[in-house]
């Protein structure tokens, strides 16, 4: 598409829009996932098989890794051979857009596996670049490139025209050095269709993306934020958490209303284990894991799908209460907890693996009042 988004009429939708199904992409590659991948196949499949409940799931697994992925993933899960350099389709696959008829588009952001050569993650990264542009293609929806470099992990709409982002990441000049803030804001209005940007600060302390918005805060309906916590002082997420409820609590969105915040506590502190370190390969152009790395855990990087929220469980004390904080916010889904720390070896978690493909001609949810009785969550 020659034009943009916002000239069409296009907008993203919001997460917790009705969904057509879900896209993963199948992890293999063993100096990002430990013991050959195997351990992550199985997380995989366990969150893949969560989401089948409420939707179709979609894999993408490259030509030495289809039968393998056929075999362990669920009967129902459409496999389909793509070819890439790894598995997280939230920021390399497209973020699919709608116009006011339902018709759908996507948008293919340039991707340069979070900050290329200085400080990205893993050399090299042209397969993921291509990935958005296959999966439009499956789909059958026309295409819009993006001419600048974003991840979908560093974006959350609430689909009436609100857009969350962090300055760390998007100001990061690893991404578009050229790209001043006026601009990058303006690129987000044209591609996403949305009206206002709130700007936090820094996102999760020690993420490896740059701090993606996903990680932090997302919204769980319009007006309402979910927001990593932690009431430690003495931990680095501390005061990043402080500032971005400063911000929140002092913005407005697109329609002119002030935000709540719902805060989501954060486990541990979760550290890499030796074992699980020296469980990698080596290899040139990879950032090296060691043992006793601090892991950018948080339970804001849920899943929302039709009916349920599939959210990460790390066999943390803090596991339960975030479940049934995310209850009380999504009374008409079930709360689904799946062991994700093989994901977060990986450096992200279930929003990181995970990409909605929004309904054709689906209106929003109307917004829910909070029970005062919340939904058990499940484990």
């Amino acid at each position: 598409m020659k034009s943009t988004p916002a000239r069409d009429g296009f907008r993203m939708p919001a997460e917790f829009d009705a969904h057509d199904g879900c896209w993963m992409l199948w992890p293999e590659r063993p100096d990002v996932w430990r013991d050959g991948a195997k351990p992550a196949q199985a997380a995989f499949t366990a969150i893949a098989t969560a989401i089948l409940a409420s939707e179709p799931v979609t894999v993408g697994v490259s030509a030495a890794q289809f039968l393998n992925a056929s075999e362990r993933l669920p009967p129902g899960v459409r496999v389909v051979e793509i070819s890439a350099n790894d598995a997280w389709v939230r920021d390399t696959g497209p973020t699919i857009v709608r116009d006011a008829n339902g018709r759908r588009r996507g948008v293919d952001w340039m991707f340069n596996a979070w900050g290329g050569l200085d400080g990205g993650t893993y050399f090299p990264w042209d397969l993921d670049d291509q990935v958005a542009a296959k999966i439009l293609q499956i789909e059958g929806f026309d295409r819009y490139r993006a001419p600048f470099v974003l991840e979908g992990g560093s974006i959350h709409v609430d689909g009436q025209g609100t857009c969350l982002v962090t300055e760390e990441c998007l100001l990061n000049p690893n991404r578009n050095p050229r790209l001043s803030r006026a601009q990058i804001e303006a690129g987000l209005r044209e591609y996403l269709g949305v009206r206002t940007v709130i700007w936090l600060g820094r996102g999760v302390a020690l993420d490896e993306t740059s701090g993606h918005v996903d990680n932090l805060a997302c919204f769980a309906r319009p007006g309402h934020v979910v927001l990593c916590w932690t009431d430690d002082r003495g931990d680095p997420q501390y005061e990043i958490s402080r500032d971005a409820e400063r911000r929140l609590r002092a913005a407005r969105d697109a329609r002119g209303r002030r935000l709540t915040v719902h805060k989501l506590h954060q486990p541990g502190p979760l550290h890499l284990s030796d074992a699980e370190a020296a469980s990698l390969d080596a290899r040139p152009g990879t950032r090296p894991r060691r043992g006793g790395d601090r892991m950018a855990a948080s339970y804001v990087n849920f899943y929302v799908g039709n009916r349920c929220v599939v959210v990460p469980r790390f066999g943390d004390p803090r596991d339960a209460a975030a479940r049934r904080v995310l209850a009380r916010l999504f009374p008409t889904r079930r709360i689904v907890g799946v062991d994700s720390r093989e994901v977060l070896l990986g450096g992200g978690n279930i929003h990181c693996i995970t990409q909605q493909i929004p309904r054709a001609g689906a209106r929003p949810r109307r917004a829910s009042a909070i029970p005062a009785r919340p939904r058990k969550a499940l484990s």
